[in-house]
């Protein structure tokens, strides 16, 4: 088995909707690689189109890790994807194989390589009961004011990672953990999709019609027919948080679609933003551009 330090890692991140999938498994085939999904929605089992994952068939030609690991009614935390991601580099590895991280989920990547350690707080359930109570705008006034910078880049509409947040500070009487450089143990090559801006928005509208042409309610009604609740679902965000309202009542197919667009987007920025502070990431627009990076670092 290849030593650590000599194992390298290719890191492809970007928005969504960027074509990250498609330019993973067209390195991984062309390097004998293995791809582990780094995307925090992607490890729930029945949660296929909403989170856009590969085929079964895309799955049979490249091997990919960590999907379909977890229940959908429990939650999946950055530290799960920790333990399970670190298995799996540490498999491909001994494979003599390439691994190749995939997604989205800046923090669930940094938290993987250790550039973000998360404190160990356990659940307060008698202080989770009294921020249950409060409303998102209160919760979120209270997140501004106690960590202005994870205010920022939070999901603002997850109510349960607010609470998680504001929890974590009141526990340790500090900020979230933030993003800190630190030296990997492994040779890591970042690559991040460089994608217009109007082009990006024209993917994720042609991506979102597809999706309902798909079955994507379907999907929703069939997680909650399983025992998934509505709460669950609106703590799973996007997709599965607007269907959800859809199938409640709460509105109708037109503003499903059009809020679900605008969230879609703001999810995009949140991304972008995030990855922005990462100077590692050498930023490409096609295969050929990443293939001429790995060729030099490899």
């Amino acid at each position: 088995m290849p030593k650590k330090q000599q194992a390298g890692i290719i890191i492809i991140v970007g928005p969504t909707a960027s074509g990250k999938s498609d330019l993973a498994i067209k390195i991984a085939r062309k390097l004998k690689g293995e791809i582990i999904s780094a995307d925090s929605r992607q490890v729930y089992k029945g949660m296929d189109i909403g989170t856009g994952k590969v085929s079964r068939e895309e799955r049979r030609m490249t091997k990919h890790h960590l999907i379909d690991i977890a229940s959908p009614k429990k939650v999946f935390t950055a530290d799960n994807f920790k333990k399970y991601g670190q298995r799996a580099i540490d498999e491909i590895i001994a494979k003599d194989k390439q691994p190749i991280i995939v997604g989205g989920t800046g923090f669930y990547i940094d938290t993987l390589l250790g550039k973000i350690t998360t404190p160990l707080v356990p659940p307060n359930p008698k202080l989770r009961k009294e921020l249950e109570k409060k409303s998102l705008e209160s919760l979120l006034r209270t997140l501004e004011k106690l960590d202005p910078e994870r205010f920022n880049n939070i999901d603002r509409k997850n109510k349960r990672r607010i609470i998680r947040a504001i929890e974590i500070i009141k526990t340790t009487g500090k900020p979230v953990p933030k993003l800190e450089p630190k030296e990997s143990e492994y040779k890591i090559i970042w690559l991040g999709i460089k994608i217009n801006k109007l082009k990006l928005e024209k993917n994720i509208e042609t991506r979102l019609k597809k999706r309902f042409k798909m079955g994507m309610i379907n999907e929703v009604k069939k997680l909650i027919d399983s025992g998934v609740s509505h709460k669950r679902l609106e703590d799973l965000g996007l997709e599965y948080r607007y269907i959800s309202r859809f199938l409640k009542g709460q509105i109708n197919k037109k503003e499903l679609s059009e809020q679900l667009f605008l969230e879609i987007k703001r999810y995009s920025k949140r991304q972008a933003t995030w990855f922005k502070k990462n100077k590692e990431i050498n930023w490409i627009s096609n295969y050929s551009e990443a293939l001429a990076i790995l060729k030099n670092r490899l």
